[in-house]
């Protein structure tokens, strides 16, 4: 409850804090950095208070083999660090190829596209997140019943999202563009095609996201890392570059989905070789 209360400050203090330093005092990037800046400072503010209560267990212990638990921490949890960062550097892929190959109008709409895809990919996080210590600690205790219902549980979650996501965004593009932009004439009579082929791969991103956490949650790490890196850089990257040279230069705009339908192939692959944990 504290961290759901935590983010949520900071979070809204950043919003309020955006127009009132921005527009209220005039200090425009400046501003909107500090707004961010404050806001993280009061969510890790209520975050650290936890440790002043009654609450609080966590204590300073002597850590032994430092290295090898570092080293395990870092491969354990690479891979949905680098689903964050995968998203940037395939913005920017997708920035080069939109300007290649159409116009600002174009790459307009796909700023919009790009925000409600960090929506729905958070909100795949969440489902993540809050699977994993219920199966890590499963896991654990050896009660693998509770795990594949933790599993069925989350997997039948992603999917409702995949469907209310994919169905909104399906059919409300002109809203969508209206919402983050004032968009012109020429933007808002390509957004719908645009969007629409895009979107498709909301169908399978929340699944293909949670199954990251999934095996992250299991202790395996490569798996997890094989299906961040295929969906976030490596299929995705080569198709980029590769779709609008062989088909028709709109055929970019289907890269995701084909991305996330190969990446759920492999991810299917990974589900039956461990559906039984040892």
């Amino acid at each position: 409850m504290k961290a759901t209360i935590a983010v949520m400050a900071g979070g809204i203090f950043n919003i309020f804090g955006d127009y009132f330093f921005v527009f209220v005092c005039d200090m425009g990037i400046f501003g909107a950095g500090l707004a961010t800046a404050i806001g993280q400072v009061i969510t890790a503010s209520i975050l650290i208070s936890h440790l002043f209560t009654k609450k609080n267990t966590l204590k300073f212990v002597k850590v032994n083999k430092l290295f090898s638990l570092s080293k395990n921490i870092v491969s354990i949890g690479f891979s949905t660090f680098f689903i964050d960062i995968a998203m940037g550097i395939l913005s920017l892929m997708f920035n080069n190829q939109i300007m290649k190959y159409f116009n600002s109008s174009a790459l307009a709409v796909y700023s919009v596209i790009i925000n409600i895809n960090i929506l729905v990919q958070s909100s795949a996080y969440a489902i993540g997140q809050a699977a994993q210590p219920i199966i890590s600690a499963n896991l654990g205790a050896g009660n693998i019943n509770r795990i594949k219902s933790a599993v069925k549980y989350g997997i039948f979650t992603a999917l409702i999202l995949a469907i209310v996501s994919t169905l909104f965004t399906y059919f409300n593009t002109d809203f969508l563009m209206k919402v983050f932009m004032k968009p012109s004439d020429e933007a808002l009579s390509i957004s719908k095609n645009i969007m629409r082929a895009y979107f498709i791969s909301f169908l399978i991103l929340p699944f293909n996201v949670y199954a990251t956490y999934y095996f992250q949650a299991i202790m395996k790490p490569t798996a997890s890392f094989i299906i961040a890196i295929l969906r976030g850089l490596i299929i995705s990257g080569i198709l980029i570059f590769v779709m609008p040279l062989i088909f028709v230069r709109d055929s970019i705009w289907y890269v995701m989905p084909i991305t996330e339908v190969l990446t759920f192939i492999v991810t299917a692959v990974f589900f039956i070789k461990y559906r039984t944990l040892k």
